[in-house]
This record gives C-alpha cells, sequence and structure tokens, in this order.
C-alpha cells in the first residue's frame, strides 16, 4: 500500500480530515483524564478506615431540652451501661465523631507551646478505655485509657487532655524515624502539653474531603466525654447479630430515657453505610466521569463510521476503477484503513499533548496527582483500535464495489 496517494486524497478533503482528526484528539485528552480521576477516587473509595467495619453500628442522640453538663454526663453514662448490657452488644463507646463522619473537631498540632505555624491537622475524638475495642483498631504501642483517666468536657470548654493515643500516621508526620511513644505535643486550646501514651495502628480521620489528604490519617484519641446538646454512639454487636443489635439498641435508648431524639432516617447507621455517605461524592465523580468517556467514545466512532461512509459514496466510481483495473477486495479494505489509520495517528499525537497539557492544570490549578503515563498508552491504543473497528463496516462495503460501477455515469 503505497501512502502517497492517500495523502493526496486526504489534502482533497481537508476540512472532514481536520474534523475528525481534532475530534479523536479532544476525545483522547479527555478520556484519558477522565480514566486517570477514576482510578483516584476508586483508590479513595477504597482506602482502609483502620476499623473492623462490619458489625460496627452508629447512633446519633440529641438532647430536645437544654441540659446541665454533669446531667448530660450522667444521661451518657447510664446509656453507655444499658446499650453494653444488652444480649446482643459486644461493646459501645460516646464521641464527638468518627472516622469518616465527614464532618467534626479538627485541631492543629504543634512540637513547642512558641510555635507558630502549625506542624499539621489531626482529627479530635472523644475516647474512653471501650473505644479501640469497640472500633476493633489495634494499639501497636504504649497502652489504653485507664477508668481514672477519663474525664467530661463541654462543647464550649477549651479542650486539654494531659494524656492521648494517637494515630500511627499523625505520629510518623510528628517524629519520622523516631517513636512517638511518651513524647509531648500540643494539641490543647489551653496551650498544656499531651502526652502520647499509645499509637494505634492505622486510624482514619473524620475528613474525607480532597483538601485533607495530607490529614486524612491524622488522628488524636482523647479520654473524655464531650457533654452537649448531642452525641454519637457506637456499637459493635456481636458477629452475625447486628441487625439485632441495632434493633434492641434503639429501643434501649429510648426506654433508658425518652426525651431524646434519633432522626428517623439516618439516626441509626450500620459503618457500612457510613463509608458508602463519606464517598458519595467519589462515586458520583467516577459515575460521571465514566459516561462522559464512554459518550466521546461513541460520538467519535460514530464520526469515523459517517465520514468513511460519505467519502465512499462519493468514490464508488473511482473504487469501481480501481477494481476494473485489478485491485482486489482487500487491497480495497487496505487503503480504506491505511487512510483512517493516518487521521487517527494525527489525531492522538495532538490528543496526547492535550492530556498532558489538561493534566498539568488540573495538578496546578486543583491539586490533582501527575497523571501515569500509561493512561495516555491505554488512550492511545484504544482510540487506535476504536478508530480501525469504527472504519471496519464501512471499509468493507466500500471493498464489495463491483467493477461494473466504473462504466455508470456519475
Amino acid at each position: 500500500m503505497h501512502i502517497g496517494p492517500i495523502l493526496v486524497a486526504l489534502r482533497r478533503h481537508k476540512a472532514g480530515t481536520v474534523l475528525i482528526a481534532l475530534q479523536i484528539a479532544l476525545t483522547l485528552a479527555i478520556v484519558c483524564n477522565a480514566l486517570f480521576i477514576i482510578q483516584q477516587r476508586l483508590v479513595r473509595v477504597d482506602r482502609p478506615s483502620g476499623v473492623q467495619e462490619s458489625d460496627l453500628f452508629v447512633i446519633q442522640n440529641d438532647w430536645p431540652e437544654k441540659l446541665s453538663p454533669q446531667d448530660a454526663d450522667a444521661r451518657m453514662r447510664a446509656d453507655l451501661q444499658a446499650l453494653r448490657q444488652l444480649p446482643g452488644v459486644q461493646d459501645a463507646y460516646a464521641s464527638n465523631s468518627f472516622p469518616l463522619r465527614g464532618s467534626g473537631w479538627d485541631n492543629f498540632v504543634r512540637l513547642t507551646p512558641e510555635q507558630v505555624k502549625m506542624t499539621t491537622d489531626t482529627a479530635i475524638f472523644f475516647a474512653d478505655g471501650h473505644t479501640l475495642a469497640t472500633l476493633g483498631a489495634r494499639l501497636i504501642a504504649g497502652r489504653n485509657f485507664r477508668p481514672e483517666e477519663i474525664g467530661s468536657q463541654g462543647g464550649t470548654d477549651p479542650l486539654h487532655a494531659g494524656q492521648i493515643i494517637i494515630s500511627k500516621g499523625l505520629a510518623q508526620i510528628l517524629f519520622p524515624g523516631g517513636s512517638a511513644l511518651g513524647k509531648t505535643i500540643y494539641v490543647s486550646n489551653d496551650g498544656r502539653p499531651s502526652t502520647v501514651i499509645g499509637i494505634t495502628d492505622t486510624l482514619q480521620a473524620h475528613m474525607t474531603g480532597l483538601w485533607a489528604q495530607a490529614y486524612a490519617y491524622n488522628a488524636v484519641l482523647v479520654p473524655a466525654r464531650l457533654t452537649g446538646d448531642s452525641t454519637f454512639y457506637l456499637v459493635r454487636s456481636r458477629p452475625g447479630q447486628l441487625a439485632d443489635a441495632m434493633r434492641e439498641a434503639k429501643a434501649a435508648l429510648y426506654a433508658q430515657s425518652p426525651m431524646r431524639i434519633i432522626p428517623p432516617d439516618d439516626g441509626v447507621m450500620t459503618f457500612a453505610q457510613v463509608r458508602r455517605r463519606a464517598y458519595d461524592g467519589d462515586y458520583g465523580m467516577a459515575i460521571l466521569m465514566g459516561i462522559i468517556s464512554a459518550v466521546l467514545l461513541v460520538i467519535t466512532a460514530a464520526g469515523i463510521v459517517g465520514l468513511t461512509s460519505f467519502w465512499v459514496g462519493q468514490r464508488r466510481k473511482q473504487i469501481g476503477v480501481r477494481r476494473a483495473l485489478g485491485a482486489r477486495q482487500r487491497d480495497i479494505l487496505s487503503y480504506f484503513l491505511t487512510e483512517n489509520l493516518l487521521i487517527t495517528l494525527g489525531g492522538v499525537l495532538l490528543g496526547v499533548v492535550l492530556a498532558v497539557s489538561m493534566n498539568l492544570w488540573l495538578v496546578l490549578r486543583l491539586g490533582s496527582q501527575p497523571m501515569s503515563p500509561l493512561y495516555l498508552a491505554a488512550g492511545v491504543l484504544l482510540l487506535l483500535l476504536l478508530g480501525q473497528g469504527a472504519v471496519l463496516a464501512p471499509a468493507l462495503k466500500a471493498s464489495r464495489v463491483p467493477p461494473v460501477e466504473a462504466t455508470r455515469s456519475v
């Protein structure tokens, strides 16, 4: 197959050639970046929380009346005792927030009291000696909280904790290459130091947004019950008794004190529901990018089919002449496949430039990660296969044009 005659023919059809090449380039640029975004979002969705999520559920509890800190603390103690006594419940604790919640209390972390700029940010989870067992989190160094270390704190009181447990992720940021156990850091609002008495394995923060990527595994457990208008009870059921425990826990709380509000829609959620809610935006973005990619690929394929079919209709007499001069069906088929391959190659070369430029803009403006060259390679291969697949039907039609077409008038 000689390329020269094909290039001459393409120069005679500049408008259609350029439009299809531009469409292929734009499709490649968008599809490569869309696939990369989908992969990033799916990686986020699959991130470990550090929590044994099966058999764990959350109850949101609101007090409709204004309670004193002492009354609120007393009710929380009574609620926890009632929950822990249920036959289907293994353990429970109360907190202001929990991993993957999406919002909560976070504080800057400093290594010295004089430090002006924070070392990092961290989620603050109020906890007690039952927290690690309830979450299924594992201590990798140090010890758990003792009963005498658990206090209570009002929502407007300055945060202070003499002893804290921190996550492994936070420990690695604060003391890279060294042990954080026994060290003092500053997370309290009153400027007093907190001593690290324990370090958990992986434990995710409540923050799930893209802005919080750097803080995703920074967590501090504070030994206190946060008294206020609302609280969350995290409850671990016994294996296989999740549904029963959820029903019994809600009934037990109302039996303990009916003066409470547990939202009917999402007041009691399994941790699987918590995870789905936390990553709804990521699931939505992945689906949207997938739909956009599929639509663009279909439109591009349809454009190639339409343009090639139009050219076949215009060239029927020329094809007939070639057939009359001895061209075989496979020669005609090869001609159109090669012609389309040249157009597609031009489009993908321009598309690679556009894809890299688009990714660079996302990195600079939105803080995205640089795209792996593998996505460009996969996109180029996909568009080349799509182009050849789309042109196959009209090319086969052209190859079946009989030599008698050369004798017909135009």
